[in-house]
């Protein structure tokens, strides 16, 4: 039985280049570019989904759990928005970058050093965010089990990833990491990425059913992501527990 998705190998590639989270320049520059468009999704989302009326902090009393929070790149604007946030993240290098920027900043943000499976929590959460991180665990559906235990009824979860395509490849690896040099080289894995219907089916077997499926594009001329029905390389979806 698995009892562990930390797959140690894309931990130590992530906790090498730690420092660099706060760096819009850095290593982490298209996580950066990426931030703005996740920010108004997640924020318009639970909004809607909630019936938030609050427009000064809209996510005022909101419990969130920013699975894979790396350096806290979204952890703090959901912070500054009014939520209660907690960020779980199994690499310790990862989660001091994080609380050394989020004390930096006068924000009250509680970070620790775990997986999903072994975070001890009385408390349930509002709202869950795994936003590329699935495709860098060791086993999807065992990660998405220990996530689903950990949000309330009714709760949202957002899963941002990318599909398994062979333009995903071209453009995703090929193009992002070899050519653009967005990405250090053996970022991701093509194996890993995962096609949305068998993220659907996965979340269905552990309670949770899709809400809203989203494809996310990137416009070179503009150098800006945007929403779109395109879902052939990344794409975000909502998940409601029931």
């Amino acid at each position: 039985m698995k009892t562990n998705t930390i797959n140690k190998e894309e931990i130590e590639k992530f906790s090498k280049i730690a420092d660099e989270w706060w760096d819009p320049s850095g290593k982490f520059k298209p996580l950066h570019k990426f931030n703005p468009i996740r920010i108004s999704y997640i924020k318009d989302s639970i909004t809607n989904i909630f019936k938030i009326k609050n427009e000064n902090k809209p996510l005022e009393r909101i419990k969130i759990l920013d699975i894979g929070c790396g350096g806290g790149l979204l952890s703090e604007p959901m912070k500054r928005l009014g939520a209660d946030v907690v960020g779980i993240d199994a690499s310790n290098k990862n989660i001091q970058v994080a609380k050394i920027h989020a004390k930096k900043n006068k924000l009250d943000i509680k970070y620790i050093c775990t997986s999903p499976e072994d975070f001890e929590t009385k408390n349930k959460f509002d709202v869950i965010l795994n936003m590329e991180i699935i495709e860098h665990v060791e086993d999807v559906d065992f990660f998405l089990k220990s996530c689903s235990k950990l949000l309330k009824k009714n709760g949202i979860m957002f899963v941002a990833t990318l599909n398994k395509t062979l333009k995903s490849y071209i453009f995703a690896i090929i193009g992002a990491e070899y050519i653009l040099r967005w990405l250090p080289i053996g970022t991701h894995d093509w194996e890993k990425f995962i096609k949305p219907n068998h993220l659907i089916d996965s979340l269905k077997k552990h309670n949770l059913k899709v809400d809203k499926i989203d494809g996310m594009k990137f416009n070179i001329i503009k150098d800006e992501w945007s929403i779109s029905s395109d879902k052939s390389i990344n794409y975000i979806g909502r998940f409601i527990k029931y």
